[in-house]
């Protein structure tokens, strides 16, 4: 599969999204001092290539009542067991993100709780799924480096 080009013009737009996925296209164009139509046409575009896969908001949990954040590591009996698995975790809604890792866990998924024994009870039922012989938890103190620009702008670099 080849790269696809991008240009000044898209790492700003892009850059602007992250910020805010919601940032109309007007006020990009008027930063960018671009037509609106050339924002939308170059978004299109990144949209097609597959750079840009829909928008997404982010929530704060902590209002939400949702502070505690663990991860588990999971240990399989069998490793053909990992589909299984990891349709059962998908059924846990507060299992917010799952890996096949290679390593020390076979699997290793965050969780979101309101508190300690929410957590307890989320992770117990993890450890009830057919085919895990057992989980690592470690628990999460303060989410310190959250940036997704960070890595963005390293890509443009390389191009």
């Amino acid at each position: 599969m080849s790269k696809v080009k991008l240009d000044e013009i898209d790492h700003q737009i892009l850059d602007m999204l992250i910020d805010n996925t919601r940032t109309p296209f007007t006020d990009i164009a008027k930063k960018l001092l671009i037509s609106a139509g050339t924002v939308h046409v170059r978004v299109k575009k990144m949209e097609e290539a597959g750079i840009i896969r829909g928008s997404s908001l982010t929530l704060d949990y902590v209002k939400l009542g949702y502070s505690f954040i663990a991860y588990v590591g999971i240990f399989l009996e069998k490793t053909h067991q990992t589909k299984f698995v990891l349709e059962r975790l998908n059924q846990i809604p507060n299992v917010t993100v799952a890996h096949i890792t290679t390593g020390k866990f076979n699997i290793f998924c965050k969780i979101r709780a309101k508190d300690t024994n929410h957590a307890k009870n989320i992770i117990f039922k993890i450890d009830d799924i057919d085919g895990i012989s057992r989980t690592e938890t470690m628990i999460s103190l303060e989410e310190s480096i959250n940036d997704k620009k960070r890595l963005m702008h390293t890509i443009f670099n390389e191009l």
